[in-house]
């Protein structure tokens, strides 16, 4: 079997009898050696003591005077951040659970970076066995933001971090369309390179086709299929639709900012220009396994899902939309 995505953390993680992830000593402590908190030569004697304490004992209480006492405002507002957001892994069983309560509660200060990293690892165990690349390939867009353009008619995403570097001497129409640094190589998924993945899954020099109707937009339904389960107990069906006509859109979901501007300009009845619908990147249809689990108002009746690339031609999915703004009759407490 395959592994991948070893920058999760995932091997520093336990599980449960249900498959969800237990969190150890080992996970806090990665958190802990991150750079942003290992102190400075020149940092006080309360910001070493306070790390110093945390790499010995991960769990170990950390009150607000302990934080207040570090000299650098900086370090201060790290720290903050870090022991708030150790804290609410601590008071959840699970990583699940404690993702659930900060997207249902609203993520507060809660740094972007963490809730990612969160999405990261939860995804690795959700696809744990999955031998398909082009589906962990798509599982990235729920953790990593893409940049979008098309290349010979495809519409295609790459990832943001690796291609935010510049060069004047790209190395293919791609790498000069997104602005590649000419000592990367970025490549198109495809079925000649897929096996190649399980080597650059860390890497996320991959780029993917999302171009409708074809093989990317297929495997991110079946990521969101799995997320959905795994995360709120329950079976669903998404499939990729190709045109937006005739979608009565009982119930939808945005699964960005833009396609949330979207789908409310549709809900509200409002002609929805060209230059808008040309960002949709992906619309699906989403049906549930057992309508019993939907409100009544909406049984029997599809759910959409839109996902639109913004006007600065990125991709920022939400996965947390998915688990937050279905119909669901009673949301399922995931310990």
């Amino acid at each position: 079997m395959n592994d991948f995505w070893l920058s999760s953390g995932h091997h520093l993680i336990d599980r449960d009898a249900s498959g969800r992830l237990l969190p150890t000593d080992a996970f806090f402590k990665a958190y802990a050696a991150r750079p942003e908190l290992v102190p400075p030569s020149e940092a006080c004697k309360a910001e070493r003591e306070l790390h110093a304490g945390l790499l010995a004992q991960p769990r170990r209480h950390v009150g607000a005077d302990q934080i207040a006492a570090i000299a650098d405002p900086d370090a201060r507002e790290n720290w903050e951040q870090m022991i708030a957001f150790r804290d609410l892994l601590l008071r959840r069983k699970t990583l699940e659970a404690a993702y659930l309560d900060l997207v249902r509660r609203g993520v507060g200060k809660t740094p972007p970076l963490f809730i990612a990293q969160l999405v990261h690892v939860i995804l690795r165990n959700v696809l744990d066995g999955c031998e398909d690349p082009f589906m962990l390939r798509a599982a990235e867009l729920f953790f990593r933001p893409q940049c979008m353009t098309t290349l010979n008619g495809s519409l295609i995403a790459a990832d943001h971090e690796t291609v935010s570097g510049a060069s004047a001497t790209p190395l293919s129409p791609l790498v000069s369309m997104l602005g590649i640094p000419a000592g990367a190589g970025i490549d198109v998924l495809g079925d000649d390179n897929a096996d190649n993945y399980w080597n650059r899954s860390d890497v996320f020099d991959m780029a993917l086709d999302l171009t409708a109707g074809r093989r990317g937009l297929a495997a991110l339904g079946d990521v969101m299929e799995r997320w959905a389960s795994h995360m709120l107990a329950i079976d669903v069906t998404i499939e990729p639709l190709t045109e937006m006509h005739e979608v009565d859109l009982t119930w939808y979901v945005g699964l960005d900012a833009t396609s949330t501007g979207i789908g409310n300009a549709l809900w509200n009845g409002e002609e929805v220009d060209a230059e808008s619908r040309a960002a949709i990147v992906g619309l699906y249809r989403l049906t549930f396994d057992d309508p019993g689990v939907v409100i009544e108002s909406i049984q029997g009746e599809p759910a959409y899902l839109i996902l639109a690339r913004s006007p600065d031609n990125m991709l920022r999915m939400k996965p947390q939309n998915l688990l937050t703004g279905l119909p669901l009759r009673q949301l399922e407490a995931v310990s």
